[in-house]
């Protein structure tokens, strides 16, 4: 028990403990960059499921019965609804906060304010027990309380930060393949398909290089199909990706289905300005990056700089002194 006491007080030890968590994250993602095709398998059932209940809601309403329901049931819901966190810690867009990173259904949005309201007490609890049993680290009392409230603070933001950081990484890989989409969807097209075999078509050529935006256009296909209005399914891909390029593109594709305007013209319109928005975005990034890059090169490169020059030349005024005394 004492070693286990000292191997989490001692500071090389936590900073061993950091390095090797630091590379079993890599290693880990590195190896989730290879299972693309097995992530895009899992992300094509999820959407076949979707796909076969839409089906089930059309026939169910074509013949006058009330649609289906999700349901949601566990530990995590009694709890909720029991503490009544759904109003506790209302969020008017949670739901679609949730499309927007990829989870469907009441589960998610369960599990999103579960972990809101239990995330502040982990973080407090792990805390205090660190700094007022393993170690204080010599700080005063009202110091590590101050760090025990801050980690409740960052317990509380702490889902949100998650679901914004997913939000991000998932529509940055959309809009990276949707114009090439775009272009795949118009030799589509032109070829004389319909826009449901078009759209099914580029889902599935599309899913090598995002595995996201395949999921999308799979679902797109399926809403077309069953949905009473297809204006309804344009407007449900604007929302779940909430970026302007695709915004665009879901209007000009519901006003050519409204008023009868030829699709490849606005298909090939879409593309080129989805196209100057990658574009852009892309030397956004390259304009921002000497600046990201002035911190890291002081903290790590001007040292490292300075011993090799100046490394030389203390060791000859070193062996100069020695040969002089």
């Amino acid at each position: 028990m004492r070693q286990i006491v000292e191997l989490f007080t001692d500071p090389q030890s936590l900073l061993s403990m950091v390095v090797g968590l630091l590379v079993f994250a890599t290693v880990l993602t590195l190896l989730g960059s290879m299972g693309g095709a097995q992530g895009l398998d899992k992300r094509m059932k999820a959407v076949a499921i979707r796909r076969d209940e839409l089906k089930r809601r059309s026939r169910q309403a074509m013949a006058g019965q009330t649609g289906l329901r999700h349901t949601d049931e566990g530990f995590k819901k009694r709890v909720v609804d029991r503490l009544n966190l759904t109003k506790l810690l209302e969020d008017p867009q949670v739901v679609d906060k949730m499309a927007q990173a990829g989870f469907r259904g009441p589960r998610p949005v369960t599990t999103f304010y579960f972990f809101r309201f239990a995330a502040p007490f982990i973080f407090l609890g792990v805390a205090a027990f660190y700094l007022f049993i393993f170690n204080d680290f010599g700080l005063p009392l009202m110091s590590r309380v101050t760090a025990v409230v801050a980690a409740a603070v960052a317990g509380y933001y702490a889902p949100n930060l998650y679901l914004s950081n997913r939000i991000a990484k998932r529509r940055q890989s959309i809009m990276q393949a949707f114009p090439d989409a775009l272009d795949l969807l118009l030799i589509c097209v032109e070829s004389g398909m319909s826009i449901e075999a078009a759209i099914q078509k580029v889902g599935q050529e599309v899913g090598g290089q995002s595995i996201d935006l395949a999921e999308e256009l799979t679902l797109l296909s399926a809403e077309l199909s069953y949905l009473p209005e297809r204006r309804m399914a344009y407007e449900g891909l604007a929302k779940r990706t909430n970026h302007p390029g695709v915004k665009s593109v879901a209007t000009a594709m519901t006003q050519a289905e409204q008023y009868g305007t030829p699709l490849g013209s606005a298909l090939r319109v879409m593309a080129k300005e989805n196209r100057d928005l990658r574009l852009a975005a892309a030397e956004k990034k390259a304009a921002a990056l000497p600046a990201k890059l002035t911190v890291p090169m002081i903290v790590f490169f001007l040292p490292v700089l300075f011993v090799v020059i100046l490394g030389p030349a203390i060791i000859n005024i070193q062996d100069t002194m020695a040969k002089g005394g």
